[in-house]
C-alpha cells in the first residue's frame, strides 16, 4: 500500500474518531465514537439516495478537525490537536455547568446562581431540615458506585 494511501486512511480514521466523540457528546449525550459516526453516516444516507460517495462521507466527518488543520497551515501537530481537543472538552463542560447553575436562563453565571444552587443541594442533603448536614445524611455511595470518603475515611468526621 502506498504511503499516501496509508496517510489518507489514517487521517480519515483520526477525523472520524475525533469528530465522532465530539459530535456524539454534543448531539446525543454520549454513546461513544462509533455511535456518533453511525448517526452522521445515517443522516448522510437519508439526505442522499441511500448511498454515500466519498465526498459525502468526508462531509459527514468532523468539519472542525479539518478547520483546525487549515487554521494551522495544513499541518497539525500532536500538541495543536491536544490543545484543540482540550479546549473543546472544557467548552462542553462549561456549557453543562452554565446550564446547571444558570437560574435566570440568560446564559451567564453569577455568584447568586452559584449560591442558589448550593442552597438547593444543601437542602437536599439536610434530610431532617435542622439546618445542619449530619454524617448520616450524606450519600452512602458516590457516582459510578464508588464509595466516597468523607472526613478521614473512617467513621469520624475529623
Amino acid at each position: 500500500m502506498r504511503t499516501t494511501t496509508r496517510l489518507a486512511i489514517a487521517f480519515v480514521a483520526l477525523a472520524g474518531a475525533a469528530g465522532s466523540v465530539a459530535y456524539a457528546d454534543e448531539h446525543y449525550g454520549g454513546g461513544g465514537p462509533r455511535h456518533g459516526m453511525m448517526m452522521r453516516l445515517d443522516k448522510a444516507m437519508k439526505d442522499s439516495n441511500g448511498t454515500i460517495t466519498f465526498d459525502q462521507f468526508s462531509d459527514a466527518m468532523n468539519d472542525r478537525l479539518k478547520k483546525i488543520v487549515a487554521d494551522n497551515g495544513g499541518k497539525l501537530t500532536v500538541a495543536q490537536l491536544a490543545d484543540a481537543l482540550e479546549k473543546a472538552r472544557f467548552e462542553q463542560m462549561a456549557r453543562r455547568i452554565i446550564a446547571r447553575y444558570d437560574s435566570k436562563g440568560d446564559g451567564t453565571l453569577t455568584a447568586d446562581d452559584i449560591t442558589s444552587r448550593e442552597k438547593k443541594v444543601f437542602a437536599m442533603l439536610d434530610k431532617n431540615n435542622d439546618g445542619k448536614i449530619e454524617k448520616s445524611e450524606l450519600p452512602k455511595g458516590g457516582r459510578m458506585g464508588h464509595r466516597r470518603q468523607w472526613g478521614g475515611g473512617d467513621d469520624s468526621m475529623e
